[in-house]
């Protein structure tokens, strides 16, 4: 699959996501991209899925997504936070559908 990390998200965690064309909107050439734009540059490049901690996008977009997206649900964007969403994220893309929209949340321990 191929996978576009946002602008909030640390590229760390793209090294995490094994087996997956994984790339940060900035290496992608999207860096500065509005929510609508970036989703459109990301079908015409043939990216699947983007992951982001944008908890607004959701509601800023139709119902007819271009690619899927997992939008990251936590108190912060820090590396230490992005990095325990891995396994999350690698499970859910398992089932990931084209245009489907996911939330992906942290359990408290």
């Amino acid at each position: 699959m191929r996978i576009l990390l946002d602008e909030s998200v640390p590229r760390a965690l793209g090294f995490l996501i094994l087996g997956h064309f994984v790339r940060t909107a900035q290496t992608a050439g999207f860096a500065g991209l509005f929510n609508g734009e970036l989703l459109a540059a990301m079908k015409l490049a043939e990216y699947d899925a983007l992951i982001t901690f944008d908890q607004n996008l959701p509601y800023q977009q139709n119902n007819n997504l271009p690619v899927a997206i997992l939008v990251l649900v936590a108190p912060n964007n820090r590396v230490e936070t992005a990095l325990k969403f891995a396994p999350l994220i690698l499970d859910a893309l398992v089932n990931l559908n084209l245009g489907q929209l996911l939330k992906l949340g942290l359990t408290t321990d």
